[in-house]
């Protein structure tokens, strides 16, 4: 156990995806000395995960995930605005985030995400329904070296928000637009720009005319 227990790299991920109790298991886990060194975190369709636990874990004041690379909160629908302000202070390094298809989420989740983590590459905001134009716009303005970006069914963006993602975010490697159909061609040609791209998805996002 002490010889497991001493070996870091056994301890840089915490999977708890489906799992029941996933809130107290991740404070927990947490709590233990060899986990402070997670580069991934994996809660995606986690059960009984809410606001409070990141909460309680901000308020602690004595965890800090600085090594933290990739977050996954896919689904996690009792996470509401205020629990990715706190998830997202506790991994400034984070390089990678996932909040698909949390429905509840604002703009002002990506407001705590520019602020909190400054390094992101790789944003999936699939299915955030709520999220608009202001909020990819602070996408565009924070996350010009974003490398991977999905804004599948994000349904209140405009052409004016994308036109700024495709000027501004020029080293895209992956764009998924998957089930938009609120762009016009305008918008579409500046895809143009993103000489790195090489993986689009474009399906289901049917162009309205000018």
């Amino acid at each position: 156990h002490r010889a497991l227990a001493a070996n870091p790299k056994l301890w840089e991920v915490l999977d708890l995806h489906e799992m029941k109790k996933a809130g107290e298991r991740l404070i927990s886990a947490l709590s233990l000395a060899r986990y402070r060194h997670l580069k991934v975190v994996n809660l995606e369709f986690a059960q009984d995960i809410e606001d409070r636990h990141f909460l309680r874990l901000k308020e602690t004041g004595a965890i800090l995930l600085e090594e933290l690379e990739f977050l996954n909160l896919n689904a996690c629908q009792k996470i509401s605005d205020t629990g990715i302000g706190a998830a997202t202070s506790l991994c400034p390094n984070l390089r990678a985030l996932s909040i698909y298809w949390i429905v509840g989420l604002t703009d002002a989740s990506i407001e705590h995400v520019v602020k909190n983590c400054k390094q992101i590459i790789d944003l999936n905001m699939s299915g955030c329904k709520n999220i608009s134009d202001r909020g990819i716009q602070l996408v565009a303005d924070n996350y010009q070296g974003l490398q991977k970006l999905d804004i599948t069914r994000c349904i209140k963006l405009t052409d004016d928000a994308l036109q700024k993602v495709l000027e501004k975010c020029s080293a895209l490697e992956s764009l998924n637009m998957y089930a938009l159909s609120s762009f016009t061609d305008k918008a579409y040609t500046k895809i143009g720009y993103l000489g790195n791209l090489t993986f689009l998805d474009l399906c289901g996002a049917q162009p309205e005319p000018n």
